[in-house]
């Protein structure tokens, strides 16, 4: 079939299915007449939900310092009654999940995650003051004591954040934090606070940085102990200052792609 006659059939679809959102629209507006609104239904103890995700682009900060996303629009709504864009994308890119895959020869792919994973409590760790101070702070056992401290016991199954500060940069060199000689300095999680959690029945870690390891790490220690286990990482979140310490519970939009050693993500929080 020509490229015209798809276009024309796609056009025609799109009409046919605008007329019946059109009808149905005013059949719920004719109900709202009588029934009452509600909002939105949330998990027991939740009110809200937070966008823990970076918006992507093509300027998105990455590990390597080389673009990693890229989309190029194959049809347009002036000229094709549609907007279309083909993406071209590294796994690692933007806000995304680390799949065990990633670090081990036959770790979970990301679309063998149990989904059950990807609902957990969420804990996390402040550590702002320590990481302006140190652009190389790592957290340590210490950190991870303290939080146990003032709120008990790691949750099972929950997944433990570093909240390093580190998303108020993603617009600035500092994120990458890129020196001279070309080595990163950014925070992450030390080896010997991750060895801590593997002792807990959490199934994820996440970082408000490139890696879950700290910017300088030669041998990606945390990756390597963490993930073959699998369990799963997030790099690049968003906004953990709108999330408390304790009591939020994530929600990780894994991609689905076969063989996949992880992927951007749509990451939020239930408050």
């Amino acid at each position: 079939m020509c490229d015209a006659c798809v276009i024309e059939s796609v056009k025609a679809q799109m009409l046919s299915r605008r007329a019946l959102f059109q009808t149905a629209a005013a059949g719920v507006a004719a109900a709202a007449v009588t029934a009452p609104m509600s909002a939105p239904a949330l998990a027991d103890g939740h009110e809200k939900v937070k966008d823990m995700t970076h918006e992507l682009h093509e300027d998105f900060p990455t590990y390597f310092g080389a673009q990693q996303f890229f989309k190029d629009q194959k049809f347009k709504f002036k000229d094709n009654g549609f907007n279309l864009f083909e993406l071209r994308v590294n796994e690692h890119t933007g806000t995304h999940v680390d799949a065990p895959l990633h670090f081990s020869e036959d770790g979970q792919s990301v679309a063998e995650i149990p989904v059950a994973n990807l609902i957990c409590p969420l804990c996390v760790i402040d550590v702002k003051a320590k990481a302006a101070e140190n652009v190389d702070y790592q957290v340590t056992p210490d950190d991870v004591k303290a939080w146990i401290d003032a709120n008990g016991p790691i949750p099972d199954k929950a997944c433990i954040a570093m909240n390093s500060g580190w998303a108020a940069h993603v617009g600035s060199d500092k994120f990458r934090g890129a020196d001279a000689e070309k080595k990163m300095h950014f925070p992450g999680f030390h080896i010997e606070a991750t060895k801590m959690l593997l002792e807990t029945g959490a199934v994820g870690m996440a970082v408000d940085t490139l890696s879950l390891d700290f910017g300088q790490s030669a041998d990606f220690a945390t990756h390597y102990a963490w993930l073959p286990t699998n369990r799963w990482g997030i790099e690049n979140l968003a906004n953990l200052d709108a999330v408390p310490a304790k009591g939020a519970t994530l929600v990780v939009g894994a991609p689905k792609h076969r063989g996949g050693s992880g992927g951007p993500a749509r990451v939020f929080a239930m408050v």
